[in-house]
């Protein structure tokens, strides 16, 4: 009985990582959806609903995840980090739902080159987020996820740079006030999805530290 309270190391890591496969999942199909945006073949209610889903299978994930953490005696890592990182998984999956359902909420019926840049960024953020945290739990790999945490942050400062300057371009060429404003904040949108997975990759990184 005493044994069962002690999860094995590895199930722990396996939650985690197949929380993160949600996250790029996620992650491709706003991209794809973005991408679409303006073309015959574009299928808006498809993609949206793709992203959902996989919001919802990365939600019961979670609960697998923080439960199994109230059963366990002892944790391969401090149950605290692992229990902010899950939650730092699913905010990053909430943000990319609110990224698909604002393409129907403020109308967007085409994407703009920035659109599809901050798309772009943030499957890659993701993709090397989820190589992380699938190394996190081999300590030979240490250099290799702290590497990949160090280039999420760069392209977190890439989309911050982008999303900017799209912004300003916005107000400073005039034209529709309200499309501006529908816009500005769709592009909040897509870079607060960076900055979660930049959020993510800094409790990967505090892990490493802790633990080396």
């Amino acid at each position: 009985m005493f044994k069962a309270l002690i999860p094995q190391r590895r199930e722990i890591y396996d939650l985690l990582a197949a929380h993160s496969d949600r996250v790029v999942a996620g992650a491709n199909a706003a991209l794809r959806l973005i991408q679409s945006l303006g073309t015959a073949e574009a299928d808006i209610a498809t993609l949206v609903k793709e992203v959902a889903l996989n919001e919802n299978s990365a939600d019961k994930i979670k609960t697998d995840l923080i439960t199994l953490l109230h059963k366990s005696f002892t944790t391969p890592i401090n149950r605290d980090q692992i229990h902010t990182l899950t939650i730092d998984l699913d905010r990053l999956l909430h943000s990319l739902r609110h990224v698909a359902n604002a393409i129907d909420m403020y109308n967007i019926s085409d994407s703009t080159s920035e659109m599809r840049e901050l798309a772009s960024l943030a499957a890659d953020a993701c993709l090397r987020l989820n190589r992380a945290v699938i190394a996190l739990g081999d300590e030979n790999r240490s250099k290799e996820t702290m590497d990949l945490c160090k280039a999420i942050d760069q392209i977190e400062s890439k989309a911050d740079k982008i999303m900017r300057a799209a912004i300003t371009r916005l107000f400073r060429e005039g034209g529709d006030v309200w499309n501006a404003m529908k816009l500005k904040e769709f592009y909040v949108l897509q870079e607060a999805v960076i900055d979660n997975c930049d959020e993510a990759a800094k409790m990967i990184e505090e892990i490493l530290i802790e633990n080396s």
